[in-house]
């Protein structure tokens, strides 16, 4: 129990007031109770004023001294992390769907609502043209999407087109290919 305390204690005052030390100690086994009694202790000067005693304050004003790590604002959008957003966004919005479908069919009998093949098929064709286009196109983008992208890291997997003009072309690509798909079940 002693001899833990005094581990313990010198891991502390380590931490505290010297970093350094429990790294070069450890290199040159140097035992607790050494470093407890402070033997054997590596020690620098500290390039900090005088009056300050407390270590947390001046951790606290050496951590507001340290650069500001820079936000997304400063970036140029590219097609790497856009396509990324939104290959995750599509992927929540399928799967929401189809969750939020599930759960209302199962719960159509208790509600008595008519949620079968029959009724969705009677509704959709009592819809205009433009309207019928436009559901259909706003349904099947985000599917198109996520299946051409996921495409796309499936053969990322395979470690081809990993360079930086390739990705951006695939990306390209991608965009291009899942909108004329969409676009052209919508107009089936």
């Amino acid at each position: 129990m002693l001899s833990q305390k005094v581990a313990q204690q010198s891991l502390r005052r380590l931490a505290v007031q010297q970093p350094y030390a429990l790294r070069w100690s450890l290199m040159n086994a140097a035992s607790p109770a050494a470093i407890a009694l402070g033997r054997n202790i590596q020690t620098r000067q500290a390039a900090t004023s005088s009056n300050s005693s407390d270590p947390t304050k001046l951790l606290a004003q050496q951590r507001l001294n340290r650069p500001v790590s820079p936000h997304l604002s400063i970036y140029r959008p590219q097609i790497t992390w856009i396509g990324s957003s939104i290959h995750r966004v599509t992927g929540l919005m399928l799967s929401g769907s189809l969750y939020l479908y599930a759960t209302a069919y199962l719960a159509s009998p208790m509600l008595g609502w008519d949620l079968g093949s029959a009724s969705a098929v009677a509704a959709f064709a009592g819809l205009p043209i433009i309207a019928k286009v436009a559901l259909k196109a706003t349904l099947a983008m985000p599917f198109t999407y996520h299946c051409m992208n996921g495409v796309r890291h499936l053969i990322w997997d395979l470690g081809v087109g990993l360079t930086n003009p390739q990705v951006i072309k695939s990306g390209w690509t991608v965009v291009g290919l899942s909108t004329i798909s969409a676009l052209l079940l919508a107009f089936l």
